[in-house]
């Protein structure tokens, strides 16, 4: 057969091409298709089997280039007649239409509108065909097959040429009073919650071939179904109307078409109504869940009653992402500095669901009910200071506000932080009762905290080891409630005591001491916090000299210190003890700078020892009583890196349940997409959750190929367009405008005392620190305890975002290296090869040569 009823069962791809095969699927499910039939594929073949002239098409395909073999091509078809049997089966089949009835004559590639590839727009359509035209208009559909365009197409994807056919769709043309195109899923942003529908006014060239600036109408989509996995989608609200200003449109002549203008009263009048709008929506559904993916379709409208002339699936359609953006909660100043500098990586969901379970454990009492006192901001952690803030002065505290900055970094002078929308009696009676929670819990905790860090690590191996051996998915979920999820808490309580002990002790210590003996001295009396090899925070320098010395053996490292990194909270990055070319490259980097380490150190202790009898000398009274406050300033900063250190260590047992609850469900890493809670789901039989990967996927990819996002964000605050700003700044974006410029000084806080002179090295991550060479000078943004490696090489280290307290000021003030934190503007100022001065002790860095 020739030709085809549109609905028949037999027209698949093979025999009636891609768009005839759609057509006939819409036709059999009872769908509005305009009636008609199909030239199939055998019609095609016969005609080119045919006095040798397949191989003249392939002879020019072959040896001419795209525009000189479509044209050789044309001429080839033009100069010969249907055969007469082809010819007298269209006849008949466009008879049984009606009498002389107009149509549109289509063409349906083999290779058209597959999965991965769209041919859309390759092949030609001829409207308001009658008559005899019917054969010349299938004859130049098949020519068709051989434009520059689609050869050119098919040689890119690599189709074979000699392997594609032509059918040809006739349909009745409609007399179409307006048409369109419509896409179940949002094709600018990959949404599959919404409808979008252009519509124009006449038959729906002039939309298709992209001569008029049509409506656009976006419409919602509730309940199941989006992406046309279900039957239960339903029709939501119009969420955004643009009427176009429709210039032309294209309408039947006794020819064929054309164009002409749209009537004034028309030009700037919306095509559809919101009744047609909704059922125009409800017919897309149904196309979907017939063909179970998003779909492009081309409608049109005649007196009222919708049609469908084309729908194939939406090829190359944009991953549907998530948005993960706490900022649109409301209009706060968001800060990324001391927790953000531990967390620096965009989070995936898991990593992000136990650190909010990390967050109200040891940060129990400073979130403000109703108000979010951290955030999810493109996938970044920050912290709410509008909370901070907005606390502070409703208790009348607002003159230790500076003390904020000891914590999270200097804010801009003129900076306006925006304050939380509640009253002051508001925030009084929710904050009062926490106070006393507070006060409980941390004597609670302090008290347990010595017997907890004795043991963390022995219970950590322990809890590790049983996860490794647990047989069942419903068995390691049991493990999770009753030891995994309670050591956690744990270990989250016992860094928030180690913290808060003492109230105020660590900022006030160090603030009473400048005052009485300056910066140099202050500093270097309170660097006794190693003094006995007990702070975590160079466990891992430590650990990796006595690795290099052979003091130890490589497993011993990985138990001992093999858990801190500069990814340590994100779980789906493996713990340095996991990643043997980690400790190779950090071993050949201690190779350069053999005992360095200790020998800073030892310099420390006699700087520490010298500011000791400067300090006798002016205030002999008050040595002992001084003595015994910086003892517990050292005992607090030990602590609460050891607690810091413990609750790492947790994190990689979190790690290894969810690597084994993969194992055991047969997800894989795919469950690092999912909340700790979902995990738990798929581990209790429920596999729901696991439908969700892929969109959490493209969204952590979507963020992760982004710069870091500023330090400060003041408002609302969108990563994308960010990111395309070409003069986007990392130290503060302000969604209100203003700002001061950036400023051409490099200052910031006083990390550790000394002046030196070096070298820049901008360092981008931890992974890039074979760049640099030992007495260089480190520029970065930020560094957390993996980058404490690096610190014995250099000269002085500059940040972007830190303070006082942060890690690159304690692990600095430790190994006596000057430092500068928290200029908010160094990589930005500074290059590779520009030669610095750095003054640790005013926070100053000054550019000697470029």
């Amino acid at each position: 057969m020739k030709t085809l009823p549109l609905d028949d069962e037999a027209a698949d791809l093979a025999l009636a091409g891609g768009k005839g095969a759609s057509l006939a699927r819409l036709a059999r499910a009872g769908l509005p298709v305009p009636g008609g039939f199909h030239v199939t594929t055998d019609a095609y073949r016969d005609f080119v089997s045919r006095d040798g002239l397949h191989d003249q098409i392939m002879e020019a395909v072959s040896g001419m280039p795209p525009e000189q073999a479509s044209m050789r091509i044309a001429a080839l078809f033009s100069g010969r007649e249907i055969p007469a049997e082809t010819a007298a089966e269209i006849r008949a089949a466009h008879a049984r239409l009606g009498e002389d009835v107009p149509v549109a004559v289509r063409s349906s590639a083999t290779a058209e509108d597959l999965p991965d590839m769209s041919f859309a727009g390759q092949q030609d359509t001829y409207l308001n065909i009658r008559g005899d035209g019917l054969l010349d208009a299938v004859r130049r559909c098949w020519a068709s097959l051989w434009t520059a365009r689609a050869i050119a197409y098919r040689a890119a994807n690599g189709v074979p040429q000699d392997d594609v056919t032509l059918a040809v769709v006739v349909q009745e043309l409609v007399a179409a009073d307006a048409a369109g195109i419509l896409f179940t899923a949002n094709p600018v942003t990959g949404a599959r919650d919404q409808i979008v529908i252009n519509a124009s006014w006449g038959l729906g060239e002039a939309v298709v071939g992209g001569q008029v600036t049509p409506d656009t109408v976006t419409v919602a989509r509730t309940g199941g179904g989006k992406g046309g996995n279900t039957g239960n989608t339903g029709i939501g609200d119009i969420v955004e109307e643009h009427v176009g200003d429709k210039t032309v449109m294209t309408v039947r002549t006794p020819g064929g078409t054309r164009e002409e203008p749209v009537p004034e009263d028309l030009r700037r009048r919306a095509v559809l109504d919101p009744a047609q709008v909704v059922r125009l929506a409800r017919l897309a559904t149904e196309i979907e869940d017939l063909y179970g993916t998003p779909m492009d379709v081309e409608w049109v409208r005649r007196e009222g009653t919708f049609l469908v002339v084309q729908a194939r699936p939406i090829t190359r359609l944009r991953q549907q992402v998530e948005e993960w953006n706490d900022s649109l909660t409301g209009d706060y100043l968001w800060t990324g500095a001391n927790l953000g500098e531990a967390i620096p990586d965009v989070m995936t969901p898991c990593t992000w669901s136990l650190v909010q379970i990390f967050i109200g454990e040891a940060m129990s009492t400073s979130a403000l009910p109703g108000f979010n006192m951290v955030g999810n901001i493109g996938g970044r952690f920050y912290m709410n200071l509008s909370v901070v803030f907005s606390v502070a002065r409703a208790l009348g505290m607002r003159r230790r506000l500076g003390a904020v900055e000891q914590v999270f970094g200097r804010l801009p002078r003129d900076l306006d932080v925006p304050l939380l929308p509640a009253s002051r009696w508001r925030i009084v009676k929710s904050v009062l009762p926490l106070a006393f929670t507070l006060r409980r819990r941390i004597a609670a905790n302090t008290r347990r905290m010595p017997g907890f860090l004795a043991t963390t690590r022995r219970r950590c191996e322990e809890l590790r080891g049983r996860i490794a051996v647990t047989a069942t998915p419903g068995e390691l979920a049991g493990l999770w409630e009753a030891e995994l999820l309670p050591y956690f808490v744990e270990a989250c309580q016992t860094l928030e005591a180690a913290g808060r002990q003492g109230g105020n002790t660590l900022v006030m210590t160090r603030a009473r001491l400048r005052e009485m003996v300056g910066e140099r001295d202050a500093e270097a009396i309170l660097t006794g916090a190693n003094a006995d090899g007990e702070l975590a925070s160079l466990g891992t320098i430590v650990g990796l000299e006595r690795l290099a010395a052979k003091e130890i053996d490589r497993e011993t490292f990985a138990r001992l210190y093999g858990h801190r990194g500069a990814h340590e909270f994100e779980v789906s990055i493996p713990r340095p003890g996991e990643d043997p070319r980690w400790i190779d490259a950090q071993l050949a980097a201690v190779a350069e700078s053999r005992g360095h380490t200790g020998a800073l150190l030892d310099r420390q202790r006699e700087a520490r020892e010298a500011a000791w009898r400067h300090f006798g000398e002016r205030y002999p009274r008050k040595v002992a009583g001084t003595r015994l406050r910086v003892a517990r300033w050292n005992a607090i900063v030990r602590d609460r890196e050891s607690a810091r250190s413990e609750v790492i260590r947790a994190f990689w047992a979190l790690r290894s349940f969810v690597l084994r609850a993969g194992e055991l469900t047969g997800h894989g890493e795919d469950l690092f997409f999912l909340s700790i809670q979902e995990i738990l789901a798929v581990l209790r039989g429920d596999d729901a959750p696991t439908a969700k990967v892929a969109v959490r996927r493209a969204t952590y990819e979507r963020y992760a190929a982004l710069p870091a996002y500023p330090t400060l964000i003041v408002g609302r605050f969108d990563p994308e367009r960010w990111a395309a700003d070409p003069g986007r700044r990392g130290d503060i974006f302000d969604a209100r405008g203003g700002g001061a410029p950036v400023s051409d000084t490099v200052t910031g806080f006083p990390g550790a005392p000394g002046v030196v002179e070096g070298v820049v090295r901008v360092i981008a991550g931890p992974e890039d620190g074979d760049r640099l060479a030992p007495g260089e000078i480190l520029v970065t943004t930020l560094t957390n305890i993996g980058w404490t490696p690096m610190f014995p090489r250099a000269a002085a280290v500059v940040t972007d975002m830190g303070a006082p307290l942060s890690h690159a000021s304690i692990v600095a003030r430790e190994l006596g290296i000057p430092a500068v934190v928290g200029t908010g503007n160094a990589t930005m100022r500074l290059r590779d090869g520009d030669r610095i001065r750095v003054d640790g002790e005013r926070g100053t860095v000054e550019l000697l040569e470029r």
